[in-house]
């Protein structure tokens, strides 16, 4: 081989910034077409309002305004909440620098990639050439706060194009962000209604407010004054840990001992849970972390997963929904006829702490389908795409569970809402849209949609055997008129009249056919009406 063959084959190497990587490849955080786009924007923006808000226990009020930029396939996005606001500090890189984020936390949050809004901004910037917009006024700043923001995509740094304050003469604090976009509102329209649709029913407690490019109004009121308790902080648990993960707490460790580290970096180790775990896995209490080789890390990081008597994780971190809440969303919303909602006891996979919740919904305004109507939520958050990759459609599939057995047969009437709250949550990819097959999470919705179709089948047969007591009743009456004038034909001069044979006949139907009191008296005052007439 020549030498300029050689000189030819040599390859060349450069980096890559967070931003740069995600302007060429942003197809995998759900910025694919201009349809699912602006789709995603809305959905970021709204998550990051309702992050703002019930986290910190406010009762969140939302809006969302949707305009098409006359004569263009453009759209800008503004939506405005009533939250915690943001230090003005921090506004240029939390809308300006992917991977930077106040939720780099171990608690449960809507988002926690740093990319979302990011991406919005990024997407915006790259098909309209246009900055994003941020206002904001932290809760007891006296001044409101404005900022027009590019992102430097080779630096992934923000390029502050305007900044303002002035001062504040309401008591509005909060967060008001414009993004705009290329978007395309006929083929995104259904799934951006859906999407709010679908966050009201689990944010019952919201008023959220949306006007669309069409001109619409949509409307859902703040129907429960009750917020989920927001999720606090916890340390990391042993079973979720691994060695860089260690070297990393080791580093911010004051720790001079590897009990003492223990006891200070995580959670459910306690001083005489170090003791043991140290004593089972034969290592020395007293040596210094900061010491430990790759290989020692190895091996205390293997010992620390396969330990079996640490205490489960704090379920601390997480804020599940509760049946309250749950069943308000679903009863305002596709109005059943009954409804039911199950939140399971806090479990654990690789050391992540997990929530499991089920509602269902039957019958009332919930059209009848050939499967169940599949409600997917993950921590709060609505998902729509990839509904038949996720674990919650294996579970409630019909081939996978028998609905039999629970007195429901397809076309059916029937809602399933599944909702699964972690400190991290098992997603397929960054676009947030499926959850994997992790078999705890898998056995715990199983359980929870067992539990909530028991108590459907008893309503089920509830119903059965009052239909059938109408029934039983209804053909009583059918024959009543003629049986009383028969029988008073028959008695007469014995001392009896209609109105005592119709009282006997009253007295033996209510013993004979167990009904309802109220639905008896009603159908009585029908048989008096039927007999007088």
């Amino acid at each position: 081989m020549s030498q300029r063959s050689m000189v030819a084959l040599k390859e060349t190497y450069r980096s890559m910034s967070p931003s740069q990587f995600f302007y060429e490849y942003k197809e995998i955080a759900g910025f694919s077409n201009p349809a699912r786009s602006l789709y995603q924007t809305v959905r970021e923006l709204v998550e990051n309002a309702l992050d703002a808000t019930d986290v910190y226990g406010i009762k969140p009020d939302i809006s969302i305004v949707i305009e098409r930029i006359p004569g263009t396939n453009q759209y800008r996005i503004t939506v405005e909440d009533n939250g915690i606001g943001i230090n003005p500090d921090y506004v240029p890189n939390a809308f300006g620098q992917v991977l930077f984020s106040s939720k780099y936390k171990l608690r449960q949050s809507r988002g926690r990639f740093g990319l979302g809004v990011k991406m919005a901004v990024l997407y915006g910037q790259i098909t309209t050439g246009k900055p994003v917009e941020v206002y904001t006024s932290p809760i007891g700043s006296k001044r409101v706060y404005y900022f027009k923001i590019k992102i430097d995509i080779e630096k992934n740094k923000p390029i502050i194009l305007e900044k303002a304050s002035w001062s504040k003469r309401g008591n509005w604090h909060g967060t008001r962000v414009t993004v705009t976009i290329v978007g395309d509102w006929s083929r995104a329209r259904s799934r951006v209604h859906e999407y709010i649709r679908r966050t009201a029913i689990v944010a019952p407690y919201a008023r959220i407010t949306m006007i669309d490019p069409d001109g619409n109004i949509v409307y859902y009121p703040r129907i429960v004054d009750k917020v989920p308790r927001g999720p606090r902080e916890v340390k990391p648990h042993p079973h979720g840990v691994d060695i860089e993960l260690l070297k990393q707490l080791i580093k911010s460790s004051k720790a001079r001992t590897l009990k003492e580290f223990l006891i200070e970096a995580f959670q459910s180790v306690g001083r005489k849970t170090a003791e043991n775990f140290l004593k089972e896995a034969q290592l020395d209490p007293n040596i210094d972390p900061h010491t430990l080789t790759d290989e020692q890390l190895e091996y205390l990081a293997r010992k620390l997963r396969e330990y079996k008597r640490f205490r489960a994780p704090s379920a601390d971190a997480l804020s599940p929904l509760g049946p309250e809440i749950i069943e308000a969303g679903l009863k305002s919303i596709l109005k059943p006829e009954f409804v039911v909602a199950v939140t399971r006891k806090p479990k654990a996979y690789e050391g992540h702490p997990f929530i499991v919740e089920v509602g269902i919904a039957y019958g009332g305004e919930i059209p009848a389908l050939d499967e169940p109507l599949l409600l997917r939520y993950a921590n709060k958050i609505p998902l729509l795409y990839d509904e038949k990759s996720d674990v919650a459609w294996k579970v409630v599939n019909p081939q996978n569970f028998d609905w039999k057995q629970y007195l429901v047969s397809f076309p059916a009437p029937i809602a399933v809402l599944t909702h699964i709250c972690s400190t991290k949550v098992p997603y397929k990819g960054i676009g947030k849209e499926s959850v994997a097959d992790v078999p705890e999470i898998e056995h715990e919705l199983r359980m929870a949609l067992r539990e909530a179709a028991r108590k459907l089948r008893a309503y089920l047969l509830e119903k059965k055997r009052e239909e059938e007591a109408k029934r039983r009743v209804i053909t009583f009456l059918k024959y009543t008129p003629e049986v009383v004038k028969s029988l008073t034909t028959i008695l007469k001069g014995d001392g009896v009249n209609e109105e005592n044979i119709r009282e006997m006949l009253i007295k033996v139907m209510r013993k004979r056919i167990k009904v309802d009191n109220e639905l008896f008296e009603k159908l009585v005052k029908n048989l008096k009406v039927s007999i007088e007439e």
